[in-house]
């Protein structure tokens, strides 16, 4: 059984394990050395669930990949924008774990008043284009040999999607633009 719930502080040393892991293939992350648990305490509790939420997806009660939003550049006009990030268990990978977590992401944006989706992904970093392609992403932009990994410069594409907001979450974003 595959279950999406909202992540909990007893998730966070599995998380991490699962970040740790995707470290050495050097295609998922820039960190070049696997991060504590202690190291992502403040982050974890930097993200709510009612507006940058971290998901893990469980199959038969084990963590098989977790995504999070990120608030992007932290200026107060962007709230309606977040980055998305995935990361998959290594004995999950290929199963439609990061492919079921970016369509709740999607589903979920309008209830998180997002309206803007964006993805950071390596440009050698073939599946998760692909993945973020499948679901409308649009490339956005390229930011070349941004990132060293191991003596290897490597590019960075930056892929956005925008989210439609139902009629209610529109009238209400609005409203809220009109009493300002």
């Amino acid at each position: 059984m595959r279950t999406i719930r909202d992540a909990v502080v007893a998730d966070l040393s599995e998380i991490v394990a699962i970040y740790n892991a995707a470290i050495p293939d050097r295609l998922a992350t820039a960190d070049l050395e696997p991060v504590a648990v202690e190291s992502r305490t403040d982050w974890f509790f930097a993200h709510s669930p009612a507006e940058r939420p971290i998901w893990v997806l469980e199959i038969d009660a084990a963590i098989a990949g977790w995504l999070s939003f990120q608030s992007f550049y932290g200026r107060p006009a962007y709230k309606a924008t977040a980055e998305v990030s995935i990361y998959v268990a290594p004995s999950y990978r290929r199963c439609g774990v990061g492919r079921q977590l970016l369509s709740y992401a999607i589903e979920q944006s309008p209830s998180l008043e997002l309206k803007t989706l964006l993805g950071f992904i390596f440009a050698h970093n073939h599946p998760s284009i692909e993945l973020f392609d499948a679901f409308g992403f649009q490339r956005w932009g390229y930011l070349p040999q941004v990132a060293n990994l191991d003596g290897v410069e490597r590019d960075l594409v930056i892929m956005g999607k925008q989210i439609q907001l139902s009629v209610k979450q529109e009238s209400r974003e609005q409203g809220r633009a009109g009493s300002s």
